[in-house]
């Protein structure tokens, strides 16, 4: 049986892996400030997650033809890919791990993440709301 609220609660819960992904990694950069030689790491989802999606960069559906409709999202299909793209910047001078950007990385993600856990938990009330309301019934 198909749920109304399984692609969303799959796509949110999808983002949460990818923020905590990311989450380990700016962990891992902040923890190597002192090594020698280590290159910071980065995740980056947010453009497959729009590919994935069906929508362009401002958000609007994509689609070939005007009668087309998108295709539902499908989160065991999307992931990052940065252990297969991964490359080492090269920039003179920013080839090392500066702690402010890792910091202010850390905080815009921490706060994604909770934005989502707040979205995922308005979808648990609405359901549970459903379903006690139908049990009234």
């Amino acid at each position: 049986m198909r749920s109304m609220f399984n692609s969303q609660i799959g796509l949110v819960g999808r983002v949460m892996d990818m923020q905590l992904q990311r989450q380990n990694v700016i962990s891992g950069n902040l923890a190597n400030i002192e090594t020698p030689n280590y290159k910071p790491r980065e995740l980056e989802f947010e453009k497959e997650l729009q590919a994935a999606m069906g929508l362009d960069m401002r958000g609007r559906m994509t689609t070939t033809r005007q009668g087309h409709m998108p295709a539902a999202f499908n989160p065991d299909n999307f992931g990052p890919e940065w252990e297969k793209q991964f490359k080492p910047r090269q920039i003179h001078g920013e080839d090392r791990v500066n702690l402010d950007k890792e910091m202010a990385k850390h905080a815009k993600n921490q706060l994604q993440y909770s934005a989502l856990t707040q979205v995922m938990s308005k979808m648990f009330e609405g359901m549970n709301s459903i379903i006690m309301d139908g049990k009234q019934a």
